[in-house]
C-alpha cells in the first residue's frame, strides 16, 4: 500500500509543478525522468546500503570533529554556560556556524571549493538538460548559501533572462549552505540531512525544468564566475568569520521572533477556537504528508511541523521534531526530516530578493515579483525529496 500511495504522491507533486508551468509544451521529460531515477538510486544507496552508511558516517564524523573544534572557541568565550542545557541552542547549534564559515572561506581562498564546484557542476550539466551556469550555481548554492552565491555571479546578473534567474534562485532556495549543515545535524540524524542535500540538488532541477522550461544557447551559456577584490589571507578570514557570526545572530533573532509570534497566535487560536494555529495548519498539510508516505494517524502532527517550517523557518520546525513529543515512527521521522532540510520558507523570498537587489536593482525587483512562485517550486522540491524517501525507506 505504501508504494501505491507514494507513487500517487509522486504523480501529484509533479502534476502540481506542471500546472504552474510557464510553457507546458516545452518541458523536456527525458532529463526529468533521468533525474528522478538518480534520486531513487542515490537515496537508496545513502539510506539502505553499507556503502551509503559508510559515506554518511564519514560525513557525520567529519562534521562531529568540526563541531568539537567549534566548541573549543565557543567554550573559551562563554565558559561554563556551554554546559548549561537550558542555554545550549544558541551556543551549541548556532555559534559553530562561525567556525564552519571561516573554514569555507579558507577552502575558497585556496581554490579548493571553486574546483569542486566547477567539476560537480559540469557533471550535473550533462544530465539535467540545463545550462552550465545553472548547474554550477546549484552546487555553489549548496556550499556557499542562498545569498552569498549571487556575489560570484554579479557581472552576469544583469544579462540573465527571467527564466534563467528563476532557476538560479530556485536552486538557492531548495538547497542549504554547508555552513549550517552541522547545526542541522545537532537536531536531525545525519543520514537524513545528507540524503536531503543530495535529493534536493536534483529535485531543484526537476521542478524547475517543469515549472520553468527554456532553451539556453551556446553563446549565452557562460559558466565563468567572477571573484571579488583580491584580499590577503587574514582579511578574507576576518570577513568570513564576521559573516558566519552575522548568520548566527540573524537566525537567532528570527527564531526569537518567529517562536514568540507562533506562541502568541497559538494562544489566540486556542482561546477562540480551542485548537492551536499549528494544529490547524497540520490539518491543511495532512493530505500532503499522507501522499509523502506518512500514515494518516501521524499525518496531522507531521503536517503541523511541515507548515511551521514554511511559515517560519526550518530551525523552528526542526526543534519541534527534535523534542520528540509526537512519537513518530522511524519512517515518518525520516520523511519529515528530509522535508525540513531546505530554505523553502517565506523569509527566504526576502533574503534572496534582497541579495540580488543589492547587486542589481532591476533583477532584484524581478525576483521579488516571482517570489511566491519561487516558494511554490521550492516547496514542491521538498515534497518530492520526502516522497522518494518514503518509497525507499
Amino acid at each position: 500500500m505504501k508504494f501505491l500511495i507514494g507513487i500517487a504522491g509522486l504523480i501529484v507533486f509533479l502534476a502540481l509543478a506542471w500546472v504552474a508551468s510557464s510553457a507546458k509544451n516545452r518541458v523536456k521529460y527525458r532529463p526529468v525522468i533521468v533525474m528522478i531515477v538518480l534520486q531513487f538510486v542515490l537515496g537508496y544507496v545513502l539510506l539502505n546500503t553499507g556503502v551509503g552508511n559508510y559515506l554518511v558516517g564519514g560525513f557525520a564524523k567529519g562534521f562531529g570533529y568540526l563541531l568539537q573544534y567549534a566548541g573549543e572557541g565557543v567554550n573559551f568565550v562563554f565558559g561554563g554556560l556551554v554546559n548549561v542545557n537550558e542555554s545550549t541552542f544558541f551556543m551549541n547549534v548556532l555559534l559553530p556556524i562561525v567556525f564552519i564559515s571561516a573554514l569555507i572561506g579558507i577552502l575558497q581562498y585556496w581554490k579548493i571549493l571553486p574546483f569542486i564546484i566547477k567539476y560537480l557542476g559540469l557533471a550535473l550539466s550533462k544530465v539535467n538538460g540545463m545550462g552550465k551556469l545553472e548547474s554550477f550555481n546549484a552546487v555553489a548554492s549548496a556550499i556557499l548559501g542562498q545569498s552569498e552565491v549571487f556575489i560570484s555571479l554579479k557581472k552576469q546578473l544583469g544579462g540573465l533572462s527571467k527564466q534563467r534567474l528563476y532557476t538560479l534562485c530556485a536552486s538557492a532556495m531548495s538547497t542549504v549552505s554547508m555552513s549550517i549543515v552541522g547545526s542541522y545535524m545537532m537536531m536531525l540524524k545525519p543520514e537524513y540531512v545528507v540524503t536531503a542535500l543530495v535529493l534536493n540538488l536534483f529535485g531543484g532541477f526537476i521542478i524547475a525544468s517543469i515549472i520553468n522550461p527554456y532553451e539556453v544557447t551556446e553563446e549565452d551559456d557562460v559558466a565563468e564566475t567572477v571573484e571579488g577584490e583580491k584580499q590577503s589571507f587574514f582579511e578574507m578570514l576576518g570577513e568570513y568569520i564576521m559573516d558566519g557570526f552575522k548568520v548566527a545572530i540573524v537566525v537567532a533573532a528570527m527564531l526569537i521572533g518567529f517562536v514568540a509570534i507562533i506562541a502568541m497566535i497559538n494562544g489566540i487560536f486556542n482561546a477562540v477556537l480551542g485548537i492551536s494555529f499549528q494544529q490547524l495548519l497540520g490539518y491543511v498539510f495532512a493530505p500532503f504528508a499522507f501522499l509523502m508516505g506518512i500514515p494518516w494517524n501521524e499525518a496531522v502532527n507531521a503536517g503541523s511541523i511541515m507548515a511551521t517550517k514554511m511559515v517560519s523557518n526550518e530551525f523552528v520546525a526542526m526543534q519541534s521534531l527534535a523534542q520528540g513529543h509526537f512519537g513518530f515512527s522511524g519512517r515518518t521521522e525520516a520523511i519529515v526530516s528530509v522535508f525540513l532540510v531546505s530554505f523553502a520558507n517565506f523569509s527566504s523570498i526576502g533574503i534572496i530578493a534582497g541579495a540580488v537587489k543589492g547587486l542589481n536593482e532591476k533583477q532584484g525587483n524581478v525576483v521579488a515579483r516571482f517570489g511566491l512562485k519561487l516558494l511554490y517550486g521550492a516547496t514542491l522540491v521538498s515534497f518530492l525529496s520526502a516522497t522518494v524517501v518514503g518509497l525507499i525507506y
